[in-house]
């Protein structure tokens, strides 16, 4: 059976609102901000998404180090949402849910929802990479973000 948990964050930055979907809906951008990914191919788009990429992530066990990749779809890009899946086997997956709003002094906030849902034997590491991965991302997307103003 399989196991379900979320995380949040919120990074604000002064940024152009478009750089920002840009940024966080385009995998093949994020490997400045993503810790773990270490290639990104585009693939051809699954049916009813925008866009499909295999995505290849270095992790670790303890003194181990190995590869893994995985499909990531962009399911939705507007001007203020992303969502996109990420599936790898066995029966893990990342759902990523980006809203973006102005808030006053020209600031824009960016907000994450992440779902992992992986099977119990594995949800452990997997949610411990999945925040760990993401929360580094987090630091990394303010300060890349201010420079696209």
């Amino acid at each position: 059976m399989p196991r379900r948990e979320s995380f949040q964050y919120s990074v604000q930055a002064r940024c152009p609102r478009a750089e920002a979907v840009a940024l966080l809906s385009d995998p093949a951008r994020q490997t400045e901000l993503h810790p773990l990914i270490t290639r990104v191919r585009r693939l051809p788009p699954r049916p009813g998404t925008l866009a499909s990429y295999a995505i290849t992530d270095q992790l670790a066990a303890g003194p181990l180090r190995f590869g893994v990749t995985y499909q990531a779809d962009v399911l939705t890009v507007t001007d203020d949402e992303i969502v996109t899946v990420a599936r790898q086997r066995p029966a893990t997956t990342v759902r990523n849910h980006t809203r973006l709003r102005d808030e006053p002094d020209g600031l824009l906030r960016v907000d994450v929802e992440i779902t992992l849902a992986a099977p119990t034997p594995l949800f452990g590491y997997a949610f411990r990479q999945a925040r760990s991965a993401h929360l580094g991302l987090a630091r990394r997307l303010g300060e890349v973000l201010g420079r696209a103003a």
